[in-house]
């Protein structure tokens, strides 16, 4: 049991790593996070002024709101959802690897 144990972990760590270094998974996974990215960044976010403000005041506020948006978010939110994604593929693998691990305890007959 502790080779098959040996086994599964081995495999784990094989699929992590062809994961994070496999040019297919890795255009797949950038390919993913773009997608997720672009559909962030286009939803629109709006504030409200408690009180109204001055022209000058308002153009300002919406300048940095912009560049906010264009220059400042777009790496940011790329960086954040490349690695919820990653974590995730992870996640499943780890999920698959539990399962085989209880499969493998469920079949094989424990000596006392």
């Amino acid at each position: 049991m502790h080779a098959q144990f040996k086994d599964l972990l081995h495999r784990y760590k094989l699929d992590v790593f062809q994961m994070r270094h496999d040019k297919k998974d890795a255009a797949q996974i950038t390919k993913e996070c773009m997608a997720i990215s672009n559909e962030v960044l286009n939803q629109k976010y709006h504030y409200h002024f408690h009180k109204l403000p001055d022209a000058d005041r308002a153009e300002i506020i919406n300048m940095i709101n912009t560049y906010t948006r264009e220059a400042l978010l777009p790496p940011v939110i790329e960086k954040i959802v490349h690695r919820h994604v990653t974590l995730e593929h992870r996640v499943e693998a780890m999920e698959k690897l539990i399962e085989q691990m209880l499969e493998t305890l469920s079949t094989t007959p424990v000596r006392l």
